[in-house]
């Protein structure tokens, strides 16, 4: 796998690593070895996904507080996201600053997200499925998220909003 550091601190894309042959190709997409020589948290405890039915759909921006914070490997396994994370540490050199990358199963990106950081996407295609790997039991009690439009963040989607759930429609701007 090829770890490619984002302007957000621990946040990565991580690309596979094909080897091909006749028959198509074979490639690993986790290996608790080389995360934990990344220096990044190997641990998963948790595998989920999301399917969504039409293109425009929006989930996000989503993180879990202290003391059950996670880190989350995202994968798009059918069609097409533009996936997007905003780092909410404080104490990071990147604080209130946003990436957006777009992945799909053709290209077969997959995302490291590292606790304090929110998380969102926008399907691209209709019928987009997501995969999560997680670090953390869900706990609905630390669930937090911040508004997928609030201006303080000026996050640029690249279409119009189709679908999003009330309650991701309705989170606060994101307060310091």
């Amino acid at each position: 796998m090829k770890f490619v550091a984002t302007p957000l601190a621990g946040v990565y894309v991580i690309d596979i690593e094909p080897v091909a042959d006749e028959r198509g190709f074979f490639a690993r997409t986790w290996c608790e070895r080389e995360f934990r020589e990344q220096g990044l948290k190997s641990e998963l405890v948790q595998c989920s996904i999301s399917f969504n039915i039409r293109r425009g759909t929006l989930r996000g921006m989503h993180y879990q507080d202290k003391p059950y914070e996670e880190t989350k490997l995202v994968r798009c396994t059918r069609g097409a996201i533009y996936d997007v994370l905003i780092d909410l540490r404080q104490e990071s050199a990147s604080f209130m600053q946003w990436v957006g990358t777009e992945m799909s199963a053709d290209n077969r990106r997959m995302l490291y997200v590292p606790p304090g950081v929110a998380h969102g996407f926008q399907t691209l295609e209709d019928d987009s499925e997501v995969s999560y790997q997680i670090s953390e039991i869900f706990h609905p009690e630390s669930a937090r998220g911040v508004r997928w439009d609030d201006p303080a963040l000026g996050i640029t989607w690249p279409q119009a909003v189709s679908v999003i759930s009330e309650r991701d429609r309705c989170y606060p701007d994101f307060s310091r």
